[in-house]
């Protein structure tokens, strides 16, 4: 269902994409927008800077960074999907797409937040294939997700690696031919 244009935010704009663990932002990054109806699409473009507040479970895995390297990535998020698919860009050309398990996005008034759940898939080539498939029960014994909160996202992995086998891809055919500007 398409959102109301007052809940949108406006194509172009710049929000901030969030990852928040246990009540506290742990990874904040300006992202820009790129549509906002049944797919919130935003575009993280190399260089994008990458903010790590102080945070009681530790560093960000990805605190090693000050910016988003190597790649742009269009990152496409459904209102209550446990998962995210992005697409990885080196300059105007797509590498492959990449289903990052994480919490369905919540908005609020200047971006939306996450939270990253470790567990991903590569899609290209017309197959797929898991990584990380060890981060959820490190993320477990760290602290980061509950027993329950990793059965979910198994249970989503579950659907969307049974969705892949039946060759549905619910980004294609609308964002195949999207390219950064």
């Amino acid at each position: 269902m398409a959102r109301p244009p007052t809940d949108r935010f406006a194509i172009g704009s710049y929000v901030a994409r969030r990852e928040v663990l246990h009540g506290a932002v742990w990874l904040s990054s300006p992202v820009r927008v790129v549509a906002d109806d049944d797919v919130l699409a935003v575009w993280v473009a190399e260089g994008t800077p990458l903010e790590f507040p102080p945070h009681r479970f530790g560093p960000h895995p990805w605190s090693g960074a000050d910016r988003w390297v190597d790649t742009g990535v269009l990152q496409l998020h459904r209102r209550d999907d446990a998962h995210a698919v992005w697409a990885f860009f080196r300059g105007r050309e797509l590498q492959y797409w990449y289903i990052n398990f994480e919490a369905p996005y919540r908005r609020f008034a200047g971006g939306f937040d996450t939270l990253d759940h470790g567990l991903d898939i590569v899609v290209r080539d017309g197959g797929w294939e898991w990584k990380d498939r060890d981060d959820v029960a490190r993320q477990v014994a760290a602290g980061r997700l509950t027993a329950a909160e990793a059965d979910a996202v198994w249970a989503e992995a579950d659907r969307v690696a049974r969705a892949l086998d039946r060759g549905e891809r619910w980004w294609l055919p609308r964002w195949a031919s999207w390219r950064p500007s």
